[in-house]
């Protein structure tokens, strides 16, 4: 069975792109190896999507190679 973390007491951190008026944004949360939390940040107790790194490392680039 796959651990799941505890996501109630971490440190959510918001896009350095985000909006200061609140639009549509994404969190993420920082200090779980192996593993990205992402989050709406409109939506702060929905849920968050478990992503792992590797494949947030890939997709944070592309988006750094197309700007």
């Amino acid at each position: 069975m796959r651990h799941i973390p505890a996501l109630s007491a971490v440190h959510w951190r918001k896009s350095s792109h985000s909006n200061p008026n609140g639009g549509s944004c994404v969190e993420i949360a920082d200090d779980f190896p192996g593993l990205v939390p992402v989050r709406d940040s409109k939506n702060p107790h929905g849920p968050a999507l478990l992503i792992p790194a590797a494949a947030w490392t890939a997709f944070v680039a592309s988006l750094k190679h197309r700007s």
